[in-house]
């Protein structure tokens, strides 16, 4: 059986509001959203009842959702576990209404000088807690990898899934680990079988410089290819330009991340520019690839 590849989007990089990013994503294509900033803040705290509402305005749009970009796993691992875990149950609760069955995830900031050799065994019993109790109520977790987290870099990435493997799913990020240093490909052939989807987005080893897809360090032409080679079944990739600093962008980053390093090349005027560039790009890549197999856009 072959792969087939679904596009969707982070589309909160296209504008704030639902209207906005709806609009991004059918002028693209795009019939799914991986939601993250919305009108009334983060998905990671939305309730029930807002869930169900942006359920409705979603379903009358005709877009569903391919994972919750929550932001769970990312405080630091000396932070107090029990009233986070108590939103991760909430939001679990939230991907049910919004009929997808992944979360999005991390493994715990140590941007302290927190010995990782000390704080490992914490980890993993918070990310067994967290794992058990999703699929017991029919969501994946999906660990992204990310700057200054437990898992990443691609050796610590194997160990989760490797821990946690059948309960855990992999997310891709090649820009990510450039900034982490990491070799893409050969992180890529360490980590393939583990791999759910992607994170498309890229940028440079020198000053983490982001890019559209294809033309940073990122090795998106080789990545689409090997892993249409290595895959079967349905995959998806989730554009994530960061091409221009978005609502929300600085209280996901701190102080020398992606929006610091925003500067004057690869910027755009509006963020619907940056995003509409970013899905162009996107597009040279999967032809560059040779990628036909792509599940049926609807324009």
């Amino acid at each position: 059986m072959a792969i087939s590849f679904h596009l969707y989007a982070f589309a909160d990089e296209a504008g704030g509001g639902i209207k906005e990013q709806i609009a991004a994503l059918k002028a693209h294509g795009m019939t799914h959203i991986e939601p993250r900033g919305l009108d009334e803040g983060n998905i990671s705290l939305y309730s029930v009842a807002q869930a169900k509402e942006l359920k409705k305005i979603l379903d009358d749009n005709g877009i569903g959702v391919s994972a919750i970009g929550s932001h769970y796993g990312k405080i630091e691992i000396t932070d107090d576990f029990a009233p986070h875990f108590e939103d991760f149950k909430n939001c679990v609760e939230v991907a049910n209404i919004l009929g997808t069955e992944r979360i999005r995830m991390f493994s715990f900031f140590f941007t302290k000088g927190q010995s990782l050799e000390e704080y490992r065994d914490e980890v993993f019993e918070r990310l067994d807690k967290m794992c058990s109790y999703s699929l017991e109520n029919g969501i994946w977790c999906c660990h992204e990898n990310e700057k200054d987290i437990y898992g990443d870099i691609e050796t610590r990435c194997l160990e989760i899934y490797k821990t946690f493997e059948g309960k855990i799913k992999g997310i891709f990020d090649p820009s990510n680990f450039i900034q982490c240093g990491v070799d893409i490909l050969p992180a890529y052939e360490l980590l393939k079988d583990y791999i759910d989807y992607f994170h498309i987005k890229d940028c440079l080893y020198e000053g983490g410089k982001v890019r559209p897809a294809g033309l940073g360090d990122g090795n998106i032409v080789e990545l689409l290819t090997r892993f249409a080679k290595d895959k079967d079944g349905d995959h998806f990739l989730t554009l994530e330009p960061h091409l221009k600093v978005f609502d929300g962008l600085k209280d996901l980053e701190g102080e020398g991340g992606t929006a610091d390093k925003l500067k004057d090349d690869y910027t755009y005027p509006t963020n619907r520019a940056a995003f509409d560039a970013a899905a162009d790009a996107l597009d040279v890549c999967l032809e560059k690839a040779n990628i036909k197999n792509i599940t049926a856009r609807q324009y």
